[in-house]
């Protein structure tokens, strides 16, 4: 960071923005690009948010995507706009699922070709039923995302602007008014299979498959329109490496990075506004024409004083781990390597994913805890030193499911070690070694792995609840008191930019680029 960076160098600006997250970067340059006078209060001692790379294992030279780490719904509008020297690289396998089929060790591997899928979906099930069904049923979805992803970053439709953009009743019927447990069990037979298809309703969300509040369909759709063809892609260099680049593009173009400096307070008549901040050193205040806060609507809610939410929850484990070498899978027919580069499906059949669910409503950790992997590493190895690469060490990023914030509140510690050892007991059944044998050490001897709950979430990154979207998605159309570009609040020159935003939720920048937008498109910052 240059050296007159890190304190506001005004006591006034056209804009300022709480929180330095990806989102607030967006804004940030998109605001400083229009040649608005912007500050970003960072809190923490660097940018990014939950969008970083760290280091997490003492001595050891392996920089992951400590918190989110996947990339499938940042519009290439962004990237364009603020010239951003960011890559990411595609998965040539989309998922593996292991299984036991007759007492023998098998599994789904979708991805590899058109060929190949086919083949494995017969070898699994059979025949070809299940494959003809999940390329309807995809070529479905792909068509809605084509239609609908672009609209992210247009001012909000209306419900019945999107159904028509849509432009087809089943689709719209199946992902938009009825539960998605009843499109996958029309259209998909195999247990395995309906599991497959349903993880992407789950991400981070707490749903049965027929919840009739319908957001794990919220959640689905968010998964399956990134890009307009719903591919999940690997940043190269890390997560860390967009936000960096966004905080570069912000900074060129002029907008002061200020870290170390949590807003505490923002007071405002509706047309010029007053931030506190809070820094090691003492206190301070700054002038704002607009503020826009990248944080979640309860943060929101304590700055100004307003009504606070529904108390959100989030229902996630993150594991990340650093191997001495991949694991050898129990089905031989398939290589570790294409194996782990895309989602390693554990415990996710469909009736095991119900069976977790409800035993987590009930107050009961998930007997076979569901979870995915993948290895980062394996489509970018430029995030290991040379001599981990030269040794054959791996990453791998485990994401559970179905672990609500309520089971972890008699005792963070103890059920976070528990849920980590059945979560890997349940990988290991699939495993011809133990997991265990294979992590490689930090420089004080200790196993290379970590594990986040949501209530370690919520401490480190002040996700409400640690929910990683801030609260339940929301569907991508007009929501009251939202306005016209789904960042409105009570306080005209107050704009909510975070992911609880409407359309936030994932690395997108769109709640970031919508408040950037609303603000131009008032005339002045």
């Amino acid at each position: 960071m240059p050296a007159h960076e890190g304190h506001p160098g005004h006591r006034a600006y056209d804009a300022v923005i709480v929180g330095g997250g990806h989102n607030g970067l967006v804004a940030a340059a998109y605001l400083a690009r229009a040649g608005r006078s912007v500050l970003v209060l960072e809190r923490l001692d660097r940018t990014g948010g939950a969008a970083v790379s760290s280091r997490p294992f003492a001595g050891v030279d392996a920089r992951l995507s400590r918190y989110s780490y996947l990339v499938s719904l940042l519009p290439k509008k962004i990237v364009r706009d603020l010239n951003l020297t960011f890559r990411v690289r595609a998965r040539t396998i989309s998922s593996y699922t292991p299984a036991e089929r007759a007492g023998q060790a098998t599994g789904l591997l979708v991805g590899g070709g058109e060929r190949r899928t086919r083949e494995a979906f017969a070898k699994l099930t059979g025949d070809e039923r299940e494959y003809a069904a999940w390329q309807r049923f995809y070529g479905l979805t792909g068509e809605v995302a084509k239609r609908v992803f672009p609209t992210l970053t247009e001012p909000l439709p209306t419900r019945e602007e999107l159904r028509r953009r849509v432009d087809d009743e089943e689709a719209w019927r199946i992902l938009f008014e009825e539960p998605i447990g009843a499109a996958i069990e029309d259209r998909f037979s195999d247990d395995l299979v309906r599991g497959v298809v349903l993880t992407d309703a789950l991400i981070g969300t707490f749903a049965d498959a027929h919840d009739t509040s319908l957001k794990q369909n919220r959640c689905f759709l968010y998964h399956v329109i990134g890009g307009g063809t719903g591919a999940w892609d690997v940043p190269v260099g890390g997560m860390g490496a967009l936000t960096d680049a966004i905080a570069a593009a912000a900074r060129a173009a002029g907008a002061v990075l200020a870290t170390g400096h949590e807003a505490v307070r923002i007071d405002t008549d509706g047309a010029t506004a007053e931030v506190r901040y809070r820094t090691a050193g003492g206190e301070g205040v700054v002038a704002a024409r607009h503020v826009l806060v990248n944080a979640s609507p309860r943060d929101l809610a304590e700055l100004t004083g307003g009504t606070s939410p529904e108390p959100a929850e989030g229902a996630q484990l993150k594991v990340n781990m650093l191997l001495k070498r991949l694991p050898r899978l129990k089905d031989s027919s398939v290589d570790p390597r294409e194996a782990f580069s895309g989602t390693f499906h554990i415990a996710e059949g469909y009736e095991q994913l119900a069976a977790a669910h409800a035993q987590a409503a009930a107050g009961e950790l998930p007997a076979a805890p569901p979870s995915e992997i993948y290895c980062h590493s394996l489509t970018d190895p430029t995030i290991l030193g040379p001599g981990l690469v030269d040794r054959g060490y791996h990453t791998l990023t485990l994401f559970g499911l179905h672990t609500p914030a309520r089971l972890f509140a008699r005792d963070n510690d103890a059920v976070r070690e528990e849920l980590l050892k059945s979560t890997l007991a349940q990988l290991d059944a699939h495993l011809a070694e133990p997991l265990a044998e294979l992590l490689a050490t930090d420089a004080e001897g200790r196993p290379c792995i970590e594990a986040k709950t949501p209530l370690d979430l919520e401490r480190d990154l002040r996700l409400p609840g640690g929910n990683i979207f801030h609260r339940d998605l929301s569907w991508p159309h007009t929501q009251d008191g939202t306005g016209r570009w789904g960042v409105a609040t009570e306080h005209p020159n107050v704009l909510l930019c975070g992911a609880g935003a409407v359309r936030g939720g994932g690395v997108s920048g769109v709640p970031g680029h919508n408040a950037a937008m609303a603000v131009l498109e008032q005339g002045g910052a």
